[in-house]
């Protein structure tokens, strides 16, 4: 339901407040201000998901606008090109770290506002909910003298708040920490933080040249973006110091291929690489109104086959006043590969991506899909959270082509007690998923009948012209058809590899 606010009487001042204060207590980590033809559009961010706050009326849209920016030490003057910004406030005792950004849009300038929350951070590692075989790798990690720890994902998955909880854990009277960040996100005591200005010249890899000469022992580089940043990051590393960094990849083979293609040397790579930690955030289950229920077949199958244990009951979402959907807050899904010998000498002879996917799925490490199923038999997130930010085909070596579209579509998603079987076939019925009815491509388009003119010289008379009519081409049947033999598989259970691997 969306706000209302008095717009003729409130001042700009008081309403751009409460939305800020309001925002910040419902745990909100994004405020969109979205312009429109009639109106400004107000959304904020919870738990990974958009929603509609308020309606702002086109009469004080650009005094609002104007605000934002004053506070933010934005140039008011400037709507034609994007600018960041940023506010530290304390508003009725509570204080606001914020970044602002705003870009020119063909309805005026759209404004989002970053709420950053060091909360997390703070709390420690144990607190980020890594599970015990993960939370050992990673401090085995950081006990290393030298290395390159990575801390992989998209944006928005909590990669600042893994760093920063590892840069507290090293900060002690004995170490000499400097980092370089764009922004600096948390003024940590202690530490030696620079921040970087690209309009001087000063860099991620300027810097990286300067402080290899002030005696550190730990490096924390905000993002590897380049080829040059990840060149001196991992020869930094193998001099000596241990370098953390992150990097937007999505699992841990996909981070070794991402630093290759930056010409990254083989052998380099292979000596200073310690440990990669990639992880996405699903939604957290709230603890007062979550509903145990009896897992279907098909998610019964996938726990045997990935976790090699039977799960018979799972909770699902329902909602109350607490939380609203019946999700509060969101937990982070790991995958932590801890580099060992065999790996960096397979790193080293090059050996093809194949091999090395193996390699890195066979040895010591959980990945992401296991992880996430950890947590949904715990009660800590629900099967549809996994299903949607982890694809089956990239994280489960066994799922061959059993993608996010075909899964969602066999998993009973509105909890009702209905066998895969019927399932399966109430899909058939709904010709407009494109699961059931594939689009055609060109070659497929029925084409009218053709004339064809035929010449016979048997006549003594001369040639005599006949037209035939060629009957239509049919369209080609298509090759894979999924649903039917994922209906086949959901009847039998020991035929569980047929529908993971035969595609």
């Amino acid at each position: 339901m969306l706000r209302k606010f008095d717009y003729e009487k409130m001042p700009v001042v008081e309403i751009v407040n409460e939305i800020l204060l309001d925002a910040s207590k419902r745990g909100a980590s994004d405020i969109h201000f979205d312009p429109h033809a009639d109106f400004m559009k107000v959304r904020i961010r919870i738990d990974g998901a958009l929603i509609d706050y308020t309606e702002v009326p086109n009469s004080i849209k650009k005094n609002l606008v104007t605000r934002i920016k004053i506070v933010s030490g934005m140039n008011i003057t400037e709507s034609r090109l994007p600018q960041d910004g940023a506010i530290k406030a304390t508003l009725q005792d509570v204080n606001l770290d914020l970044r602002v950004s705003s870009i020119p849009t063909s309805n005026g300038e759209k404004i989002v506002i970053r709420i950053l929350d060091y909360s997390m951070s703070v709390s420690g590692l144990e607190n980020l909910g890594f599970s015990e075989s993960n939370y050992k790798k990673v401090l085995q990690m950081l006990n290393v003298p030298n290395g390159i720890v990575l801390v992989t994902g998209a944006t928005g998955s909590g990669k600042s708040t893994t760093v920063y909880s590892m840069l507290q854990r090293l900060n002690r009277e004995e170490t000499n920490i400097i980092t370089v960040e764009d922004p600096i996100e948390m003024d940590i005591e202690g530490i030696n933080q620079i921040q970087t200005n690209s309009e001087i010249g000063l860099n991620f890899a300027t810097s990286l040249r300067s402080i290899l000469r002030q005696d550190p022992n730990v490096i924390m580089i905000g993002e590897i973006r380049d080829t040059e940043t990840a060149k001196i990051a991992v020869r930094a590393s193998i001099t000596g110091h241990l370098v953390l960094s992150t990097i937007h990849t999505n699992n841990s083979l996909n981070t070794i291929e991402r630093l290759l293609d930056m010409d990254v040397e083989r052998y380099l790579l292979a000596s200073a690489l310690t440990g990669i930690i990639s992880q996405k955030l699903a939604r957290r289950l709230c603890p007062k109104c979550k509903t145990a229920r009896p897992t279907n077949e098909y998610e019964k199958r996938l726990f045997r086959k990935v976790l090699h244990k039977d799960v018979s009951q799972i909770y699902s979402a329902e909602g109350c006043e607490y939380c609203g959907n019946g999700y509060k807050g969101r937990i982070a899904i790991h995958e932590v590969l801890l580099i060992n010998q065999e790996i960096k000498d397979a790193l080293s002879e090059g050996i093809v991506k194949e091999k090395m996917r193996e390699l890195v799925y066979t040895s010591d490490v959980t990945t992401l899909l296991q992880d996430g199923l950890e947590k949904v038999a715990e009660g800590a997130t629900t099967f549809e959270e996994v299903l949607k930010i982890i694809e089956l085909e990239d994280d489960d070596r066994i799922a061959g082509s059993m993608d996010l579209k075909s899964s969602l579509d066999f998993v009973d998603l509105t909890n009702k007690k209905e066998a895969p079987t019927e399932r399966v076939e109430r899909v058939a019925k709904e010709p407009s998923k494109p699961i059931v009815t594939p689009q055609r491509t060109a070659s497929q388009t029925v084409r009218p009948p053709e004339k064809r003119v035929e010449t016979s010289s048997a006549s003594s008379l001369g040639s005599v012209k006949r037209e035939t009519s060629i009957p239509p081409t049919p369209p080609a049947p298509p090759k894979n058809d999924l649903l039917e033999r994922m209906k086949f598989n959901a009847a039998a259970d020991d035929d569980i590899d047929d529908i993971f691997s035969e595609f």
